[in-house]
């Protein structure tokens, strides 16, 4: 099927040339979030960080995506987006460099912030055009199928390279990005383009909720990153402090980053129960393949529990991102799911580091991490709860 028949040509954000470039720059842009567990590991035995210190760096890293993707959406609409793009690449590329001359604890600390406020950039340009399409639920799902090839591939080839071959490969990519910057749509569109955009639109609902649901919604997206960020820095250094051999668990890492493809096909199934229902009961089961943890790791509950993390992460984030774009039609928070998921990532790190600092062991640091998950959950029954006094939700489809 052609990209005319999908969605009407009058709309510069959805030729194929804009969806490709988004989908690129966004997959690159999420790239050191999808790889942590292999970079957490590589800053200890490479660099000789501690467990603690790699949470801070990680979550530089991700406190840095979440800060540039805030700066970006304060632009977006005012400032030409293929030179925000270029920016956010350049310094990208720049922080990534350095680092491979600059090996110091604080020094690397720093240069991640850099290269995360570099990426969170050109990330949240890239999602704001893929919810600039008409479709942008579809453009999100081939987002979330692309986010499962790129994971399994980084995750196999990222464990064979060295330290600065891990920032070449980061460098690479990141240039590759630069040579696709004249596809992407310069502007956002105008009054008369988000009209026929809006008619075009068959099949969308359009909730008309208070401002402040779509705001609550990216809060409790935050809450699950958090959740994600804490379990997915440490699940590797966990499983080796529990005795599991790297040639298990880098195998598991690599072959669990496809069912990610499964999360995608779960949440296609379950679009006929709406968009609450499967949201919030696999919140639950995120929040207990966490917790499940916290008794000691061994060879098949780590299997059990990666393999339903990953699943989960991408079913998880289809209906979150289903939830903005009903809620959220003229995309302005939109352009801020990156920063709040970047803020997530940054925070959970950094929690967990603290938990271990403290001494109170991975047991604790996955009760906690797993229990964000439910303060999401929490919030979308609250959400939830407001929406069925208004009005029957349940006929609504992501």
């Amino acid at each position: 099927m052609s990209s005319n028949t999908l969605i009407p040509s009058s709309n510069v954000f959805d030729g194929w040339r804009s969806i490709s470039t988004a989908l690129i720059m966004a997959l690159v842009g999420y790239s050191v979030m999808v790889s942590v567990p292999v970079l957490s590991t590589a800053w200890v035995n490479m660099l000789g960080f501690t467990e603690e210190q790699v949470g801070r760096v990680a979550g530089a890293d991700l406190g840095g995506l979440s800060v540039g993707a805030i700066c970006s959406s304060i632009f977006v609409a005012r400032v030409n987006r293929r030179l925000l793009v270029a920016i956010g690449l350049f310094l990208s590329i720049g922080a990534n460099a350095l680092c491979i001359s600059y090996v110091e604890y604080e020094q690397v600390l720093w240069l991640r912030v850099i290269a995360g406020f570099g990426s969170g950039i050109f990330t949240s340009i890239a999602v704001v055009t893929l919810g600039g399409t008409t479709k942008p639920v579809r453009a999100f799902n081939y987002l979330l199928l692309g986010f499962a090839f790129s994971t399994a591939i980084e995750l196999h080839t990222l464990p064979q390279l060295s330290m600065n071959g891990i920032y070449i490969f980061f460098i690479v990519l990141n240039v590759f990005c630069l040579a696709l910057i004249p596809w992407m749509p310069s502007k956002p569109l105008n009054a008369e383009e988000l009209i026929q955009q809006q008619e075009a639109q068959e099949g969308i609902a359009d909730w008309n909720v208070p401002r402040i649901l779509p705001m609550i919604c990216l809060v409790a997206i935050g809450f699950t990153y958090i959740n994600i960020g804490g379990y997915y820095t440490y699940i590797e250094l966990a499983a080796h402090a529990d005795g599991i051999a790297e040639d298990w668990i880098g195998p598991i890492l690599t072959w669990s980053s496809i069912f990610a493809i499964v999360g995608c096909f779960f949440a296609f199934l379950c679009s006929r129960f709406g968009l609450f229902k499967p949201l919030i009961i696999s919140l639950f089961a995120m929040a207990f393949i966490v917790i499940m943890l916290q008794g000691g790791i061994t060879d098949i509950n780590i299997m059990i529990s990666l393999f339903g993390f990953m699943t989960l992460w991408t079913f998880v984030d289809v209906y979150q991102s289903a939830m903005m774009a009903h809620m959220d039609r003229s995309g302005s928070l939109i352009a801020l799911m990156p920063s709040v998921q970047g803020f997530g990532q940054f925070l959970g790190p950094n929690v967990s580091a603290s938990v271990l600092g403290a001494g109170l062991g991975y047991s604790t640091m996955f009760v906690v991490s797993g229990s964000m998950a439910l303060v999401a959950m929490i919030l979308y029954i609250g959400i939830t709860m407001y929406m069925n006094k208004r009005k029957p939700i349940e006929s609504v489809s992501s």
